[in-house]
């Protein structure tokens, strides 16, 4: 399975692919599970780069009840922030950082990752 990824050019917040528009968290994400559609997903990204930077594929496992990243920089590049101390999708908490938190797969850091809930 893979999923498109990228960062919004207005402020650098990562998004990802939703049927042919970006949404912000990855529980959101479009998944692709023939290398044909997430290739013409990609391609058609790549076309409106005004929007976005560089979209890219990423792999994605199931992770309890939902799917995650495979990649660990994937998984923390999805809570955020990206390029803006400020931004930070932990900050909202709910599901998307229980399934990143706890996701299970060979890309797993063997440290700890503090996830920090801003106010």
């Amino acid at each position: 399975m893979k999923a498109l990824t990228a960062n919004l050019l207005a402020d650098g917040e990562v998004v990802f692919w939703k049927q042919g528009r970006w949404a912000f968290r990855f529980s959101e994400a479009e998944l692709f599970d023939d290398e044909e559609s997430a290739e013409l997903a990609e391609a058609k990204a790549k076309s409106d780069l005004t929007i976005v930077v560089d979209p890219y594929l990423i792999d994605v496992i199931e992770a309890g009840e939902g799917w995650a990243p495979l990649s660990f920089r994937e998984r923390v590049r999805a809570l955020g922030p990206s390029n803006h101390p400020q931004h930070g999708k932990q900050a909202d908490g709910g599901e998307d950082v229980e399934l990143l938190q706890n996701a299970q797969g060979a890309a797993r850091s063997s440290g700890r990752v503090n996830l920090i809930k801003r106010k």
